[in-house]
């Protein structure tokens, strides 16, 4: 017999947000608000309507990107706060069904 044990996943949503990088403390504050105590941020590059974020100076013309695994139900809340975040600035945020080992 096995000592092998399946470790069960969860449902679980992805949420991803691309932003200029002036928003950051903004958004992890927001996140942290919201009971999430855990993500990943990268510098990204990269263009849309808002133009090219090239990162070439650092904390202007850059953008990151967060990326958090959440309820369904904390991303209903997530999503609307982030719109109000927003203003002037670039920002694309977007979620994802998952199944995740989570404790």
């Amino acid at each position: 017999m096995s000592d092998f044990v399946v470790t069960p996943v969860k449902p679980a949503v992805l949420l991803t947000i691309i932003s200029e990088t002036v928003l950051r403390e903004r958004i992890v504050k927001l996140l942290k608000q919201q009971g999430i105590t855990g993500y990943t941020i990268n510098q990204v590059q990269g263009e849309g309507s808002h133009g090219k974020r090239m990162g070439d100076i650092p904390g202007y013309n850059s953008n990151f990107e967060l990326k958090t695994i959440v309820s369904p139900e904390i991303s209903d809340v997530i999503l609307p706060l982030l719109k109000e975040q927003k203003g002037n600035h670039a920002l694309l945020a977007y979620r994802q069904d998952v199944e995740a080992l989570i404790d």
